[in-house]
């Protein structure tokens, strides 16, 4: 038996244990009242008037010294330090902490917040109830998850232990929002067009094929939305944009997936200098409302995105760099 396994079956009698005793480890609802972020911006004012707060997470660390124990709990906005007494709690709640708890967990705590002697934030609990028991312990910190591969298949374990990876998301979902607000601020209007496409175009991808049973056709899941917002404009609209799931059954690696999000406007009556100017008006407002500045560092290489952008024709790119041309051509044919 392996260590994971052994490590699961404990935890799995555990759970049985716990549920003989009547008490459920998944109970269907919490009681949170705070937020550990806002617990820990708010913290000297919730210490003096000594008001009972209610937080959850996962416990990340335990520590036991007696009739005392100190957990760490992290939700999706912060950490803080929990304390546990057998005086405070009572023997009983105690023990039961001590014998059903893991690393991984997920805890309702109730009590007050304190200073303690080390100078460290923590809630002193006077209530507690488990709210979901983890029947997989959690790798130790990139101890056995140090594989890249491994860690953009397991992305939820690379999040928990990673925090530069979670704020690329939390980035990324910024960025995503201020597009929109950019876009939607120039009057284009978000649609969603099919994924299901009975013919695929928009570019020489090669598509992944599935079957429409009610039609009795193959269909192909988009490589572009680009047909489908073409027609919109057609249609008569004459600003479209569309956030497209989309699809391309080709090569993959840790930095191309064939599943992606791509973004794709467009604009009638308008020229392609048209959409260079509003791409570099998006560019630079985009930044300045994610990052409070127009210039980002990439690869120890500082790039400014405030405009005016310099305009070159192909030609004149090739008369510059004709080898920086030929080789970015050559990766990417």
């Amino acid at each position: 038996m392996s260590r994971k396994e052994e490590i699961r079956n404990n935890r799995v009698s555990k759970l049985n244990k716990i549920h003989s005793t009547g008490v459920s480890a998944y109970p269907l609802k919490t009681g949170r009242t705070h937020l550990i972020s806002d617990a820990q911006k708010n913290f000297e004012a919730l210490k003096e008037e000594e008001l009972e707060i209610t937080l959850v997470g996962r416990v990340r660390s335990f520590r036991q010294h007696g009739k005392i124990a100190f957990l760490n709990i992290e939700d999706g906005k912060g950490e803080i330090q929990v304390f546990f007494s057998s005086e405070t709690i009572g023997i009983d709640p105690y023990n039961f902490l001590l014998e059903n708890f893991d690393i991984g967990d997920f805890i309702e705590v109730r009590g007050v917040l304190f200073i303690t002697k080390k100078g460290e934030k923590t809630l002193k609990v006077s209530d507690y109830k488990m709210l979901t028991k983890s029947l997989l312990p959690l790798p130790e910190k990139w101890h056995g998850l140090q594989n890249t591969e491994e860690r953009y298949r397991k992305r939820y374990l690379d999040l928990i232990f990673n925090s530069e990876v979670k704020e690329k998301f939390e980035k990324r979902f910024m960025i995503i929002r201020e597009i929109r607000k950019f876009l939607e601020s120039n009057d284009f209007m978000e649609v969603e067009t099919p994924v299901l496409h009975p013919m695929y175009g928009g570019t020489a991808a090669k598509p992944f094929k599935t079957h429409y049973r009610a039609l009795d056709s193959d269909f192909y899941l988009r490589i572009a939305p680009e047909l489908y917002l073409k027609r919109l404009l057609i249609g008569g609209w004459e600003k479209v944009y569309e956030f497209a799931r989309c699809f391309r059954n080709e090569g993959i690696d840790r930095s191309h997936n064939p599943e992606f999000t791509l973004l794709e406007f467009y604009w009638a009556y308008a020229d392609y200098k048209d959409l260079m100017k509003l791409t570099e008006k998006m560019f630079a407002e985009v930044l300045l409302s994610v990052f409070g500045r127009t210039d980002i560092w990439y690869q120890d290489e500082k790039i400014d995105f405030s405009g005016p952008w310099p305009r070159k024709e192909f030609y004149q790119l090739f008369q510059e760099k004709p080898e920086l041309i030929l080789k970015k051509l050559v990766e990417t044919s």
